[in-house]
């Protein structure tokens, strides 16, 4: 099966999938063919893009309310004052504590630190 995201304005509405029967040509995906049935089937004024369910190229899979750049999908900004990295990796201003403990964490983006939940 091979997954599409509808994208507008570099951000994505939707992830439909698409049988490989209709994107298949002698054993080869030839996306085209997928963007050409989407167009018929699902009219839009996006764009139809090709996605990784494992994440193999464009760096991630399409999800609604990421992004796209022409490149590569990144997810949802998580927080605020996360950045994304050259990986498409949203990362926190301040690393994740050592994972060597039991404890765990949730990001507190008041003081844009880590809090150890109790």
């Amino acid at each position: 099966m091979a997954h599409y995201a509808e994208v507008t304005d570099g951000t994505v509405l939707r992830v439909v999938v698409v049988s490989n029967g209709v994107t298949t040509i002698d054993g080869i995906e030839v996306e085209q063919r997928g963007v050409d049935f989407l167009d018929g089937l699902l009219p839009t004024d996006g764009t139809w893009v090709q996605t990784s369910y494992n994440s193999t190229f464009r760096h991630n899979m399409a999800g609604r309310g990421g992004t796209w750049d022409g490149t590569g999908f990144a997810h949802a900004q998580p927080h605020p004052s996360w950045t994304l990295d050259g990986d498409y990796q949203w990362q926190p201003p301040t690393p994740y504590p050592g994972t060597d403990d039991l404890a765990a964490y949730c990001w507190d983006e008041g003081t844009t630190s880590w809090v150890e939940v109790e």
